[in-house]
């Protein structure tokens, strides 16, 4: 039985996983493969080969369950691995729920968010490979710090391009990666032939992630000294973010719960919610739980629960493989929110599958709900969160407030992808009451 006042779990260095989860050797059905443009059909190593070291390309296509975590990014783990769970006591009584609140916090990450996870491994075997030079888009700004931080630990170049609105409204963003040694671009930019594209026909554009994702593609290819770096969408990034659901389950545990009834998990690309949740399905299917998983989306982005469920391109400029997931368009670009990490127009292949498959569920989450419930939850545990997590907190908020309507007292689990401390502009506008929804 755990301390009826325990507030936190923190798990020692040596119960770290050792392994990343592969949610695709235990899935009912097997998920589709993406495709070649040009011909349609499933893509091969070759075809992958430009653009990614074979290390990660052979986890891209992994069929096995446990893929062990190598002994140099398992060091570099332990700067903030295991990450601490919380019990949310102060949240619970500032909503007055029934329901007994949990959640994962990964901004005590070395650039504040889970994105490191997936970024030391992704420059590990790029390194490995004899790649010196790594480029790659980011939204708010979480994604490209965490490859400009790991890119210096290994002794790698890192070009970024950051989309317009974000690399404007959260100029520290950009500034941390130069700070870790990174060259930035705000997106689309004239540097790229893509770029000058968008720029042309969209000239007046606030950017999107699938703009940013053409312009890293297209310099990436152009260099054999190269690679390309995506920090959330494929399956090996879903799988090196499976260290977050793994230590989830086990804190949970050691709380004294059986399982989660709940885990509401922010939703973009599919990165965090992946890492997260993938454990907590395999729980599910196992027959050990029987957890409702939330992916929470922005109401400006919403690509489960507007979107079609059909092969598209990952970027706006059709240079990346045609990839079943749920969409938008890849021509869609979201309003600038500040939730900038989830303005993408498709989904995760391997989320969209379990979504398919009726393995999660999906809301759609206003700006100014996220926002509300982010206030809240900083007031009451000290922690400012990512915009993005303002999503999933807003989730659970809406879960908690109906559990105690309905007289129950379920378990929900949060992930808290991230730290809101670069986020405070965007703070200062809801605050102010300037803030609208899209």
């Amino acid at each position: 039985m755990s301390d009826p006042k325990q507030t936190k779990v923190v798990l020692d260095e040596s119960e770290m996983p050792t392994h990343w989860y592969n949610i695709v050797a235990d899935l009912p059905t097997p998920p589709p493969p993406p495709l070649h443009p040009g011909t349609k059909q499933p893509l091969t190593p070759d075809d992958l080969a430009p653009l990614f070291p074979m290390g990660l390309i052979e986890q891209e296509a992994s069929t096995e369950r446990w893929i062990e975590i190598p002994a140099e990014v398992h060091d570099i783990y332990r700067l903030w691995r295991p990450s601490p769970f919380y019990r949310a006591r102060r949240l619970e009584q500032a909503v007055g729920t029934t329901a007994r609140i949990y959640y994962k916090y990964e901004g005590a990450s070395p650039v504040g968010s889970h994105k490191t996870n997936s970024a030391v491994p992704q420059a590990y075997y790029n390194k490995v490979a004899g790649r010196t030079r790594l480029t790659t888009e980011t939204g708010a700004g979480q994604w490209g710090s965490a490859l400009a931080f790991a890119a210096q630990i290994f002794g790698l170049e890192c070009e970024i391009w950051q989309v317009r609105s974000s690399y404007e409204g959260k100029p520290y963003r950009h500034v941390l990666m130069e700070t870790f040694g990174a060259s930035v671009h705000s997106s689309p930019s004239e540097l790229t032939q893509a770029g000058r594209a968008l720029r042309e026909k969209f000239p007046d554009t606030t950017g999107s992630l699938g703009m940013a994702i053409s312009e890293a593609v297209e310099a990436a290819a152009g260099d054999p000294n190269a690679s390309y770096s995506l920090g959330s969408v494929l399956n090996h990034v879903l799988l090196h973010q499976s260290v977050i659901g793994q230590e989830a389950i086990k804190q949970l545990a050691l709380f004294g719960e059986q399982a989660a009834d709940y885990v509401f998990g922010c939703a973009g690309g599919g990165s965090n919610l992946g890492g997260l949740a993938m454990p907590f399905i395999r729980e599910n299917l196992e027959g050990r739980a029987n957890a409702t998983i939330v992916a929470c989306e922005p109401k400006a982005a919403p690509s489960m629960t507007q979107g079609e469920y059909r092969y598209d391109f990952g970027d706006t400029a059709g240079l990346t493989p045609l990839l079943k997931m749920y969409s938008l368009g890849a021509d869609f670009v979201p309003a600038p929110v500040h939730a900038g990490g989830l303005r993408y127009h498709g989904m995760a292949p391997l989320v969209s599958h379990c979504y398919h498959e009726g393995l999660l569920n999906a809301i759609a989450v206003p700006q100014l709900e996220a926002f509300e419930a982010g206030v809240l939850f900083s007031r009451a545990e000290g922690i400012v969160p990512a915009s993005e997590s303002n999503h999933a907190i807003a989730g659970a908020l809406r879960q908690a407030r109906a559990a105690t309507e309905a007289g129950e007292s379920p378990v929900i689990v949060i992930g808290v992808s991230g730290s809101g401390q670069l986020d405070l502009p965007a703070y200062s506008e809801f605050l102010a009451g300037q803030m609208v929804d899209a």
